[in-house]
Formats: structure tokens, sequence, C-alpha cells
């Protein structure tokens, strides 16, 4: 399944998130200390009509442009550098570690915050999947499914072993000239490009270190990164791009960076909480030092 759609569905859920918390008072964005049945129920109505609405909108809108067919299997798993895949762990993850946060402002118990709310990226994904099986364009990928259960087994975890996130799964793209060489695949304007050029996108693993070294004196906001990404795919497959595009040769990228824990930052008010846990997201543009088959380059300013 083309991870473009994952990250789109994901951008709606965490604007539509940010533009509520900017109409509610501080009082109401607080956590609750107990359970509190309205908010628990509102959420749980709310997860359920955003994802049934979304799956039939996709089912309506996005899959009558393409060929039903019988349920069927794909292996996908070699193409796009697997950028794609990393990009379902990424969308499992975030799914994730926004329907536990909703349930933990809900004053519902850490366990069901895990059962109910660390998983929800993993069920919702999983039916998108199987809408992806009855596609003549796609079909159902055992690959995107192990990517999905990693996104959500890095959240739960981090949780079960440290109570908190030492490593948070973040996202960052620049635009590249590849998306111009075939826009219909990487996309035509800057947010397609964005959700679909697999060249721009860098996924990193940021690093807590005080997380790590708690009697240390490391800012609370100070992460370490390590990113990845891809360069040259002008489709997902090396020899579709020789036999009908182009010969440019597509290798894998590796980054060192440093990044900002914006959920660190101290602040008395839950509406700049909000935003920053929102925003928490996006990897910070930082320098950084990139690793490829042609050697080291430093980047002055990365993201």
């Amino acid at each position: 399944m083309n991870s473009s759609r994952l990250k789109y569905t994901l951008f709606c859920i965490l604007i539509s998130s940010l533009s509520y918390s900017q109409s509610k008072l501080n009082s109401f964005l607080t956590p609750s200390d107990t359970l509190n049945k309205p908010r628990r129920n509102a959420v749980l109505v709310s997860e359920a009509s955003v994802a049934g609405l979304t799956l039939i909108g996709l089912n309506e809108l996005w899959y009558k442009d393409f060929e039903r067919s019988k349920f069927q299997f794909v292996n996908d798993n070699n193409e796009w550098l697997q950028m794609d895949k990393i990009g379902h762990v990424f969308s499992s993850y975030q799914m994730g570690r926004f329907g536990a946060s909703l349930l933990n402002w809900s004053g519902v118990s850490k366990k069901n915050q895990l059962i109910y709310g660390a998983t929800l990226g993993f069920g919702f994904l999983t039916a998108v999947e199987v809408l992806d099986g009855y596609s003549k364009e796609w079909g159902f990928s055992w690959g995107d499914m192990l990517a999905n259960a990693s996104g959500t087994g890095l959240y739960i975890g981090q949780e079960l072993l440290w109570k908190e996130q030492r490593i948070a799964l973040k996202f960052s793209f620049h635009q590249t000239k590849y998306a111009d060489l075939n826009p219909s695949k990487l996309g035509e304007t800057t947010l397609e490009q964005v959700l679909k050029d697999y060249n721009g996108q860098t996924y990193w693993l940021s690093f807590n270190l005080h997380a790590f070294f708690k009697e240390s004196k490391i800012p609370k906001w100070l992460n370490l990164a390590i990113g990845y990404g891809g360069e040259g795919m002008l489709s997902g497959s090396k020899v579709i791009d020789n036999q009908v595009l182009t010969s440019y040769s597509r290798y894998r990228q590796y980054y060192l960076s440093f990044d900002l824990n914006l959920n660190a930052i101290k602040t008395n008010s839950m509406f700049l909480k909000s935003i920053f846990s929102v925003f928490n997201m996006i990897k910070i543009p930082f320098p950084a030092l990139e690793f490829n088959k042609n050697g080291a380059v430093f980047h002055l300013f990365y993201n």
C-alpha cells in the first residue's frame, strides 16, 4: 500500500486536533486524574466515527478509480528502498501515540491506554490493508503489516520498558529534482510531494539523551537523531526506472544530527503543550552528517 495515504490521513487528524485545541481553555486540555467517562465516551465515539468515515471515503473516493479484484497478496518489500515501509512504521507509531494521549486525557488507566489507544494505528491500517487486498492495483502486503506492527510495538515497548518515549520516530522533508521527472508518481504540488516523493523524505529515530542519562546535566530538550532516506527513485522498482524513465542510480542515505524534544519545553499552558506534542513528530532542522555509497557529506542545514 502507498504510505502517502497513511501520512495524509495522519496529517488531517493532527491538524484537526490542533485546530480543536485552539478553541479550548487550559483547564479543559488538562488530562483527568481519574476516569472521566464523558471524555472517554467522546473519544471512543469520535475515533470510531473518524475511522469509519475515513475508510468509507477511501473506499468510495480512492479505490473507485482502480479495478477491483478478488482478495490478493502482493510482495512489495523490495520497492522504494523500503522507504514506504518505514512510512508505515511512522504512521502506526504516531497514530498510536495520538490514541494513547487522548485516552490519557480521559483519565483511562495506563493499561487500557496501551490496549485501546496505542493500537489505534495498527487497527486502522489493517483495515486499509484489507481494502488494498481487494484492489487489483495493490494487494494485501505482509510487509506493510509487519511495518504497522513495528510502529505500534515501538510505542508500546517503550511504555512498558521505561514508562516514557525515550526514542521518538520523526519525519522531515525537502523538495527534490525527481518529482518533476515523474510527477504522477512523486507528486505535482508541494503537498503531494511531501506525501509521495520518497527522495525528499527522511525518517528519524530521535534519542532523548537526558532520558538515558538522568543524573547528567544534559538538557532535557536535546536529542540525538539517526536518520534514513533514499535517493534516485522515480518509481518503486529500479527495473522500471531504467527501462522507462532514466538510469538514475538509487542509493540509501544515513544521517547523524541533533534534534529538539518539544515535549520537554517547560510551560504552564496546556494549549502550548498540545501544540508541542503535535509538532514533535517533525524533526527540527539542524546540521547533519550524511553517509552514503559515495562517502560522507556535511549539511549545514538539513531538513
